[in-house]
């Protein structure tokens, strides 16, 4: 498996999980609806585990371009490399979200509310008011990238030796991200990922669904622009405080 497809299957069992849990609770008779806010961010959690686990041999387990910015800007990752990884974050984020809406297109036609709809696959604030919602974008992006900037391996001396948690050690990105969601997600919906936003939106505007909402474009740059400043501002951090 090479780093673009570990980035692109990667991303793409993020938004499968993802944005199949946010379907699974607000979208009209399936067996989750109504689950609440709790089932979502376990849900999210649960979708970054999977997508690191899988992802992280072979290509570190970016999975979101704020985090790969992020890193090359702190000079964890080679800024050649960031192209082909953003475009494989955004086509796993498209195939994932193009997916969930098949598995779930009778839920849909079910659903008269066009704001739950969209909701399945991008965010929007709870209170529209866009310096502020971008503000909380990148808050929320600046603990992420931040934090897995100083993820480190275990290690015993005398020799050296890493120890390695296998796949558990996807665990703490994941239990990162809950904490994200449940303290400071309320705000805005937490994108903190602006391909697990715009690949989902994209797709949200092509496929064929009844009563769609068409105004949405206006807001998709604040979860764009907020996680890429959120990710810059912690590798000045980083950078500052190393």
């Amino acid at each position: 498996m090479t780093p673009f497809t570990a980035e692109f299957i990667g991303t793409f069992l993020l938004i499968l999980l993802g944005c199949g849990v946010v379907a699974n609770v607000v979208l009209e008779g399936t067996k989750g609806n109504g689950g609440g806010w709790m089932v979502i961010t376990t849900g999210w959690a649960f979708a970054v585990f999977v997508g690191v686990v899988v992802a992280s041999p072979y290509s570190g387990a970016h999975i979101n371009p704020a985090v790969t910015v992020g890193l090359a800007a702190a000079g964890e990752f080679p800024w050649e490399d960031v192209p082909p990884y953003l475009l494989a974050q955004l086509l796993g984020a498209m195939l994932g979200a193009f997916l969930v809406w098949v598995m779930h297109k009778d839920h849909f036609a079910q659903t008269a509310d066009s704001s739950l709809k969209l909701a399945v696959f991008s965010t929007e604030p709870a209170i529209m008011n866009k310096p502020i919602n971008l503000l909380c974008e990148a808050v929320g992006t600046f603990v992420l990238v931040f934090t897995v900037l100083y993820f480190t391996d275990a290690s015993l001396s005398e020799p050296e030796t890493v120890i390695g948690l296998g796949s558990l050690g996807a665990l703490p990105v994941a239990l990162l991200v809950w904490g994200i969601g449940l303290s400071l997600g309320g705000t805005t919906g937490y994108a903190i990922n602006p391909a697990r936003d715009l690949g989902p939106r994209i797709i949200h505007s092509l496929v064929p669904i009844r009563n769609r909402r068409t105004d949405h474009w206006g807001y998709s740059w604040v979860p764009i622009l907020g996680p890429l400043l959120g990710g810059l501002l912690a590798a000045a951090a980083y950078l500052v405080l190393a």
